[in-house]
């Protein structure tokens, strides 16, 4: 937006270009920033990402569980007038052990190895749960300019009008451009001056006041004085000066149908005007501009979409060159201007108006032109918003259409001519839609987009404003990091929700074995002691599932909570049900209480840390690719190893000597095969889809 002389300017907005000298009226809860921040406030406050909510859904299904087994087991313990004080305690040992609590950071430290991962690949995480959010995102918002192209802007072939000469449209392009603004559509037009034009000498003229370029003007204006005469140079969007002007229908059709032909090759075309004091504005000439694309950003889309993301150019640039450098990236989708983002119902209805008011003019005064019919159709529609609320159509179409325009925006691939509130507009609507949208942005003006998208990224060339914004900041130009974070994201994905899987198994086998046992047989299969140690076991080393291997998934991923909880309850049902067969055959061999509590302690251990192998594997057996990493399979190993000698050597607990420790290893092994067929059994019955 712009500001003029006594107009208000809000606290903490950002000044791009431009000078003012202001006074301060208003401070802290007075300003209308105070309300920005607190609504910002709370939005944060009540944000959620998937990776949360999924961690809280866990977590509340085993506080759940583990409540009501606890209560179970004390009510019991209560009526058998056993101790009050050692229910407690082992009620507390157990329940501390079967919560949890190692969930959130096991997850978090897997988050923070993959950011460490995107770093060294120069894609800087600023929010850890993006990298959960990337893996799921199937649809990508990329900006045009300085993302898919290289942002450096050429000209080519410029185009003079009428009688005007080429040193005059650029003495005035220059004079309505800012050289130490180091614009990149205003820096070529210097750089061709000094290759071309040398004889050019701006140091005669004075530019007395400077309108920076906005996305909604879409043009600059500087006022200039020379020998004592003042004039306006303008430059900008060739429709804007079109409109701006009053020339002639031939003559517009013929700038209109040279804008579309240099739109058509890809080009960025900048028309060139002056206004001197009351006279009519004068086009001089066309600028076109030319910013190729990078050499690699039609392999990342291609690339990208392997995976199962579908990439939307968001452009501002004319619909024509949306177009055709869409075609050059392989982006062949429909494409739509920025005023069909509501679905184009209401301002369809606004444009019959004008058009019927502009019909009505001709007829009734008979020759006219073009101009001056479209400059009554004007004032008309002017009336016409001072006389009802024209957004009462956009509100009611919206709220009557909006599964129409999800269904629309979906199936378009490039949007053309919109402003940054149009990007906020798409990754919303997409959202609504059940979409995971990342996005690029550089400028302040992009950073609602960013902050709304569920990954947005700030490019290597971004602005402050947008990278505070951004989940993720590129540190290296182009998009070919994208493909390397999405991959990196979908590997950290597998490792969290092999995990889970894992933790929900293990808190199941764990806390329902021993209820029902307590229940039921009137026996503690394991002491407190053992519980402890059993839970320094399971979570400490497990962290090692950070470094562990992966498959990338080719489509994007998103936690299933039905295949979660079907998966871990029938792992961990099926570790109850071999703990309740040893706990019979070891009671039929007539075993001590304290011997059968070891021997379980050691099942446990050899066979819940027998599980990760089994989850994390998901639709496939445990022998096929990827292997486990040497980091997982130590670790994993190496705890059974403790566990068994603790239990062999009798530490806090009765020794069961090696030859029973090895027939433990031996059934946790038939068991731990047996898991993992009725695992991929399980997929393929009830997880087909």
């Amino acid at each position: 937006m712009s500001r003029k002389i006594n107009e208000v300017a809000y606290a903490n907005t950002i000044v791009k270009q431009g000078e003012m000298l202001a006074v301060v009226v208003n401070t802290a809860a007075s300003t209308q920033f105070a309300s920005v921040v607190s609504l910002v406030a709370k939005a944060q406050l009540e944000e959620r990402s998937h990776f949360q909510k999924m961690v809280m859904q866990i977590g509340n299904f085993l506080i759940l569980l583990t409540t009501v087994l606890i209560s179970l087991i004390i009510i019991v313990a209560l009526f058998r007038h056993e101790s009050f004080l050692e229910i407690a305690r082992f009620a507390m040992v157990l329940t501390v052990a079967s919560i949890p609590v190692a969930l959130p950071a096991v997850l978090s430290v897997t988050m923070a190895v993959g950011a460490v991962n995107l770093a060294r690949k120069k894609a800087i995480v600023s929010k850890l749960t993006a990298i959960e959010e990337l893996a799921g995102v199937d649809v990508f918002c990329s900006d045009k300019t300085g993302t898919l192209t290289e942002n450096k802007m050429q000209v080519v072939r410029p185009i003079v009008l009428d009688n005007y000469k080429m040193t005059e449209l650029f003495q005035v392009a220059a004079l309505a451009s800012q050289l130490e603004n180091n614009d990149p559509i205003e820096l070529p037009i210097f750089h061709y001056i000094d290759e071309h034009l040398p004889e050019i000498d701006l140091s005669v003229f004075r530019q007395t006041h400077f309108t920076p370029f906005d996305p909604v003007r879409k043009r600059t204006e500087a006022e200039i004085e020379h020998n004592n005469k003042h004039f306006t140079a303008i430059k900008g969007a060739a429709q804007i000066l079109i409109d701006m002007s009053e020339l002639p229908d031939d003559q517009i059709r013929n700038i209109d149908e040279l804008v579309n032909q240099l739109a058509s090759k890809g080009y960025r075309t900048l028309a060139v005007a002056r206004k001197t004091g009351d006279a009519p504005l004068e086009i001089i000439g066309l600028i076109p501009m030319y910013d190729p694309p990078r050499a690699d950003s039609k392999q990342v889309i291609a690339d990208m979409r392997n995976y199962g993301v579908r990439i939307k150019m968001v452009t501002g640039d004319h619909v024509a060159i949306a177009k055709e450098v869409g075609r050059l990236m392989g982006l062949k989708g429909e494409t739509i201007r920025s005023h069909q983002l509501t679905g184009s119902g209401s301002q369809e209805l606004l444009a019959l108006a004008s058009a019927m008011a502009t019909a009505i003019y001709e007829q009734l005064k008979g020759d006219v032109s073009k101009t001056e019919a479209q400059h009554f159709s004007d004032k008309v529609m002017s009336k016409v918003r001072e006389l009802y609320d024209t957004q009462l159509l956009d509100r009611e179409f919206i709220h009557t259409h909006e599964s129409a325009i999800i269904e629309m925006i979906e199936d378009v691939d490039l949007f053309a001519e919109v402003i940054p509130e149009d990007k906020y507009r798409i990754v919303d609507t997409l959202q609504k839609g059940g979409h995971i949208v990342a996005m690029t942005g550089d400028d302040v003006n992009d950073a609602p987009a960013l902050k709304k998208s569920d990954c947005g990224f700030a490019v290597s060339n971004a602005t402050d404003a947008a990278r505070a914004a951004a989940d993720i900041i590129l540190t290296a130009p182009g998009l070919s990091v994208i493909n390397e974070a999405v991959q990196q994201a979908r590997i950290t994905f597998e490792r969290m929700k092999s995990y889970a899987m894992f933790r929900i198994a293990e808190t199941i086998r764990i806390i329902l074995f021993m209820s029902l046992s307590i229940i039921i047989f009137d026996f503690y299969p394991v002491t407190a002691v053992m519980i402890i140690i059993l839970a320094l076991l399971n979570d400490i080393p497990i962290m090692a599932i950070a470094y562990d291997n992966t498959k990338i998934d080719k489509e994007p991923v998103r936690w299933d909570m039905r295949e979660i909880l079907t998966i871990s309850c029938t792992l961990g049902l099926a570790g109850v049900a071999s703990s309740f067969l040893l706990f019979y055959v070891l009671e039929q061999q007539q075993f001590s209480a304290a011997i059968i509590q070891a021997m379980i302690f050691v099942k446990l251990d050899v066979a819940g840390h027998s599980t990760i192998y089994v989850t994390r594997t998901g639709r496939r057996h445990f022998w096929q690719r990827p292997f486990p990493s040497i980091q997982l399979f130590l670790a994993a190993f190496s705890t059974r190893i403790i566990g068994t000698v603790i239990a062999v050597y009798g530490i806090f607990m009765e020794p069961i000597g090696w030859e029973y420790a090895m027939y433990i290893w031996l059934y946790a092994t038939v068991w731990f095969v047996f898991n993992d067929f009725l695992k991929v059994w399980v997929y393929k019955l009830f997880l087909r889809s």
